[in-house]
């Protein structure tokens, strides 16, 4: 997540920032060498965003997610998930926890998951921020779109020393399991070390098997410390605050977006047992001192300095049809610059990286619908855009 704290817009009071306290040590640094917006097809059209839902305002929005049965849920930073049908009719609460939720800053009701069968067992699983400030990652169950909030199992608890970093995104990937991406516990700097320490779940991008649907886990057998003594849940780490990440539907691809310190904003595509950097990187530069070992590391595969934004918001890969040159672009955003581009590896395996268009949106998300079309959600603006080209 971003939200502005030390540097930009305090008042903005939100979920999404981790910008923060600038520093000099990596600003001579450069980006990666990248093909520029002035190299793809894209610059031929006209992107606009429509008001997706006219008749419907929501309160701090941070994520959508549709069903197979075409059903939308909305997720408000509070503690309410909204439900509403393809084109925002019948809108109605599906759940409220704000009575076991802490929101404001970066904490809240941050992530929701629902079960790959959701539309037969009602079942779903929530992240959000406890009382006591704690990450918690529950099962509740559903029937008719009515959730049940006594029905709650707490999956997982994790521990969250300073109230910034939240992470807090959870999907299911193609395999089956649960991804839970958690940031490096706040503050500033990763001051207690938790992107390197394999010990904790702090920084690392998890993946755990919850098929059973009745609040426990197991850890599947080819997550990179399963038989180790480091935490088996963890899937990938070295991450600052993975604020929205999202699986490729052709290829299945974990493409993720890590929210950056003093100078960079980093896009990765997530591999097992990948090891992102955190805090010795940051990007592709050296984080806690002039000279380290970048060679341990996996790079990103792209990088964007605070000239251009303070706060990356991670999207989808397109794979609609409504906008062929679209296709095979991965489209994200900057909560703070209020910018959108679209991102592609040519066959070269070279990066080329389109603005798309500016907008006055806080980017708290991006949504995808079961057609792949791309949806755009303004956090502080409590509304939601459907990506148009021309």
């Amino acid at each position: 997540m971003h939200i502005m704290t030390f540097k930009h817009i305090a008042a903005a009071v939100i979920i999404l920032l981790l910008a923060a306290c600038k520093n000099t040590n990596d600003a001579a640094n450069s980006t990666p060498t990248t093909a520029t917006d002035n190299t793809s097809q894209l610059n031929s059209l006209t992107f606009s965003l429509e008001d997706a839902f006219p008749d419907l305002d929501f309160s701090q929005p941070v994520g959508m997610y549709q069903s197979s049965s075409m059903q939308w849920f909305l997720i408000e930073q509070s503690g309410i998930i909204k439900t509403f049908k393809q084109n925002g009719e019948n809108p109605q609460q599906f759940l409220d926890i704000e009575d076991r939720v802490r929101a404001g800053g970066e904490r809240g009701l941050l992530g929701m998951a629902l079960s790959p069968d959701f539309d037969n067992n009602g079942y779903f699983y929530v992240s959000y921020t406890s009382t006591t400030g704690d990450s918690v990652i529950s099962l509740f169950s559903s029937r008719d779109l009515v959730a049940d909030a006594s029905s709650e199992k707490i999956v997982l608890t994790v521990e969250q020393p300073y109230s910034n970093h939240n992470g807090g995104q959870i999907s299911f990937g193609p395999d089956g399991f649960l991804y839970i991406g958690l940031g490096d516990g706040g503050s500033g700097g990763d001051p207690r070390q938790h992107g390197q320490n394999t010990n904790t779940l702090l920084g690392a991008l998890l993946r755990i098997d919850v098929s059973n649907n009745d609040g426990s886990y197991s850890i599947p057998d080819d997550n990179p410390f399963s038989n180790t003594t480091s935490r088996p849940e963890i899937f990938a780490y070295g991450l600052r605050n993975p604020w929205r990440w999202s699986f490729d539907k052709k290829n299945g691809e974990l493409w993720l977006a890590d929210v950056g310190q003093n100078a960079w904003e980093e896009i990765n595509i997530v591999v097992n047992g990948g090891n992102y950097g955190w805090n010795i990187l940051e990007g592709n530069s050296c984080y806690l001192n002039d000279d380290c070992d970048k060679s341990a590391y996996e790079s990103p595969i792209y990088v964007y300095s605070h000239d251009e934004g303070y706060a990356v918001t991670g999207g989808y890969v397109y794979r609609g049809s409504s906008i062929p040159a679209l296709e095979g672009h991965y489209v994200y955003g900057d909560y703070v610059s209020k910018k959108i581009w679209a991102l592609k590896r040519d066959d070269n395996n070279s990066v080329i990286n389109t603005l798309l268009l500016n907008t006055d949106l806080n980017i708290s998300a991006f949504a995808e619908d079961n057609q792949g079309n791309l949806f755009v959600i303004g956090h502080q603006q409590g509304k939601v855009f459907k990506l148009k080209a021309q």
